[in-house]
């Protein structure tokens, strides 16, 4: 079914969340942290295993889970949650999503606070069609009930016409097909595959398929 609404996972899947994470955390500790794949998996679990229990904000959690996994100073893993949206875009996020959005609206729906919105969005150049975050729902995802606020706010029905983007399943992408919605898959280096609709390498190339040039 041709889509009428495009939902897009961003740590991860817009933002380059493991680079961004290396970049600071080699700021905050010069004397080095290596933060290789088995060490930022443990970082993600341990947010997730956070993000399950008594809602918090999204950059308490980021910092608990880099005291409690690399040991940080307090004042530095803070300031990290504080800032965990001025990490690095993709480098086809921009276009990607510039073009989808004259496809259908695009409509962000991630783990974060508001204050990492206007983050992200100064990296883009522009505002994304609507902005749903864990800090506005109350929930994180995989809850359902993040998907169900975003039908409730939006008027929307769970169908085939709405397509989420993510390059997550087990956040993302195991929700929406249970749902009934399009899973689209985007295979970004840091990733955690499972059953899509539809696998793509970048949103360029989701753009191609959807036919907008």
């Amino acid at each position: 079914m041709h889509p009428t609404l495009f939902t897009f996972d961003i740590f991860g899947t817009v933002l380059d969340w493991r680079t961004g994470m290396r970049d600071a955390l080699a700021r905050a500790k010069p004397d080095g942290i290596d933060v290789t794949d088995d060490l930022f998996n443990r970082i993600v679990d341990t947010q997730g295993a956070l993000e399950s229990r008594a809602f918090r904000p999204y950059a308490d959690i980021v910092a608990e889970s880099l005291i409690e996994v690399v040991g940080l100073d307090p004042v530095a893993a803070k300031a990290i949650g504080d800032d965990v949206g001025r990490g690095a875009l993709y480098s086809d996020a921009r276009e990607g999503l510039a073009r989808l959005m004259r496809v259908a609206p695009c409509v962000a729906m991630t783990n974060s606070d508001r204050v990492h919105r206007p983050q992200v969005e100064a990296q883009l150049g522009f505002a994304m069609s609507d902005w749903f975050c864990a800090e506005d729902t109350r929930v994180y995802k995989p809850a359902h009930e993040f998907w169900h606020h975003v039908a409730r706010k939006r008027g929307l029905r769970f169908d085939k016409s709405w397509w989420h983007v993510s390059a997550y399943a087990d956040y993302d992408l195991d929700v929406v097909r249970s749902l009934g919605l399009t899973a689209v898959f985007i295979k970004r280096p840091h990733r955690r595959p499972g059953g899509a609709d539809y696998e793509f390498r970048t949103l360029l190339e989701l753009a191609d398929y959807v036919g907008h040039p």
